[in-house]
């Protein structure tokens, strides 16, 4: 993928991005662009722990909006206070050359997240989710992020056994088919492309492999 193009495409859709080589350096940027005190959250995602994100907004700095462990009532307080904070930390499932965010989600607080409420998100991302067009994202989800996923969180879906969606043996699948498990984690289907709040959306493209 032409990382150049992607940046200058994310930024025409008013998407601010940035660049790291290394996910040493996500934090210290990170620290740049938020203030201690202030309320953050994020969705569940593998880069954000490779990447030392989760540590930080843990380490006390910060108002962190923490649902780990929650269930029933507080989950849902958990979610409805994350919609209202300050910065969302997440990845994305895929990022286009032609600057548009692909992002699937089961409980969909995450995508939720992202379309509106937060004043800012951020999210990480590495090479490996830097895909051609709306097209590739779709496969890439189907193929190397929802199934890895579903083994993560011990999800009882046909992908989590075959490592890939079943709709891919279907011919003319269409960006919605997959199964009909109660665990099933494709529910919502978001892309965001041009964004009437410029640069609320940051993207730290990093130049390795982060996550599913």
């Amino acid at each position: 993928m032409d990382i150049k193009r992607t940046m200058e495409n994310l930024d025409k859709n008013g998407i601010k991005p940035y660049f790291v080589e290394t996910k040493e350096e996500v934090v210290p940027l990170i620290k740049t662009l938020i203030n201690k005190g202030e309320s953050v959250s994020n969705g569940g995602s593998m880069s954000l722990k490779e990447s030392g994100v989760s540590e930080l907004l843990a380490c006390g700095d910060y108002d962190f909006i923490d649902r780990t462990g929650l269930e029933g009532e507080e989950l849902r307080q958990s979610y409805i206070r994350a919609f209202g904070c300050d910065t969302y930390f997440c990845s994305s499932n895929a990022v286009t050359e032609n600057g548009e965010l692909y992002n699937v989600d089961g409980n969909s607080n995450r995508v939720a997240c992202i379309v509106y409420g937060p004043r800012q998100v951020i999210m990480v991302v590495g090479i490996n989710k830097l895909v051609k067009d709306i097209n590739e994202a779709i496969i890439r989800v189907k193929e190397q992020a929802a199934p890895p996923n579903t083994k993560r969180l011990s999800c009882k879906t046909p992908c989590e056994v075959t490592g890939k969606c079943i709709s891919l043996n279907k011919e003319n699948s269409m960006i919605c088919d997959g199964c009909a498990s109660p665990q099933r984690i494709c529910c919502n289907y978001v892309v965001s492309a041009h964004q009437r709040h410029k640069d609320r959306i940051k993207i730290i493209i990093v130049n390795e492999n982060l996550g599913y």
